[in-house]
Formats: structure tokens, sequence, C-alpha cells
């Protein structure tokens, strides 16, 4: 039954997603014969973005066909069905095929070393697909250990610069702590000097005093003497 006699807007749907399909299926056929890691996660990136595309069209599709089975008949009805879990089956045998590509991908990245255009790529492929089980499990394990290492490397780093900021807030406390003893000094000093200078202007009134005193006692002995 064409889909156009039954709801346009179904039928351009259906294009849509027919032409995805299509280009789902030649990109997975390109993807097994590139090599290089690098280039097939790009295409896998590519892949994954159009299974996005179509599963939003699925849906689409869904809720067209359900508004459309309201007024039509079973046979149509399950004629919309059918089509739409034909859809959703080879949409999901390509989501299988990128989780196994991408599975596949991460074992050629684990032994990826030179790049394919030094002609090495080939060469490491086919290195990690004539190992044992073993030998991939011992290199993993290399790589855990090295990455454990590094990470250890880190932490003493960032335990060292821990160190030396404790240190240095520690300087910086006792510098402020003598900083302030100095002022504290200062203080007292300049609080004795302020009673020293009341000191001395005190025995200077007391000496100004004094000479008054002498100088008037003189000056009545002459008097007296005058008169005796």
């Amino acid at each position: 039954m064409d889909l156009a006699s039954v709801n346009e807007e179904l039928a351009e749907i259906d294009g849509q997603i027919g032409d995805i399909l299509r280009v789902l299926q030649n990109g997975f056929q390109k993807l097994e014969k590139i090599k290089d890691a690098n280039r097939r996660s790009r295409q896998l990136e590519e892949l994954t973005d159009k299974m996005r595309d179509c599963k939003r069209l699925i849906k689409d599709f869904e809720r067209v066909s359900k508004a459309e089975a309201e007024h039509t008949d079973p046979a149509t009805a399950k004629m919309l069905h059918d089509r739409k879990q034909s859809m959703i089956k080879e949409l999901n045998s390509y989501v299988a095929l990128k989780k196994q590509q991408a599975s596949e991908n991460k074992r050629i990245d684990l032994f990826d070393g030179p790049s394919a255009e030094d002609g090495f790529g080939e060469e490491n492929v086919l290195l990690a697909s004539n190992m044992t089980n073993q030998q991939l499990m011992d290199q993993g394990n290399q790589l855990m250990d090295e990455t454990d290492q590094a990470i250890a490397r880190s932490k003493q780093t960032v335990q060292e610069t821990v160190n030396v900021g404790t240190e240095t807030a520690a300087a910086l406390k006792a510098q402020t702590e003598q900083m302030s003893r100095v002022v504290n000094e200062l203080d007292s000093i300049h609080f004795s000097i302020k009673k020293a200078s009341q000191l001395v202007k005190e025995i200077g009134r007391q000496v100004n005093s004094s000479n008054s005193f002498f100088t008037s006692l003189a000056n009545y002995v002459l008097i007296y003497y005058q008169f005796f």
C-alpha cells in the first residue's frame, strides 16, 4: 500500500527515514575499511548523529500514524504499525553495530602507536587482533599500572604544593606576629618619651621657681644692708 494514499505527512517522514537508513548502511560499510582510530571515531560520531535523527523521525512517524489509525481501517492501521516496527528493528541493528565498532575502536586505541600516515596503523591493528586474551590482559594491566604511577606522581606533586603553601602561611604568620611586637614596642617607646618630656618640663618649672626664690632673697639682703 502506498503511504502517500494514506497520509502525505507519513509518506514524507517515511522517505526521510529511508534516506537516513541508507546513509547508515553505506557509512558502516565504509567504516570497515577505515584503519585509523581517529578517522573511525569521527565516522562513528557522524553515524551516531544520523541515528539520533532517525530515532526522532520514527517518533514523529509513530505520532502521526496513531492519529491516522483512529479513523482508518484495521488493515491500514496494522500496516502502519508493522512499518514502524520494521524501521525500529533496522535502526536497532545499526545501534548494536555502532556499539560493536566503538568497542573495537577502543581496542585499536589501546595498541595505537605511530599514525597510519607513517605506515604502521594497519600493522598495529593486526598486532592487536593476533594477540591472545592473556596478552591483551597483560598489556591492559601494564597500562593501568602506568596510569596508577602517573596518578601517584600527581598526588605527590599536589601534596608538595600544599606543604609549601603551609610553610609559607606559617612564615607569614610569624612575620605578622613579629611586626605586631615591633609596633607594641614603638608604642611603649613613644609613651616613655612623652613621659620623659613631661618630666623635663616639670624640672624646668621647678628650676625657674627656685631661681626666682633666690633672686628675691638676694634683693632682700641687699635692702637690709642698705638700712643697717
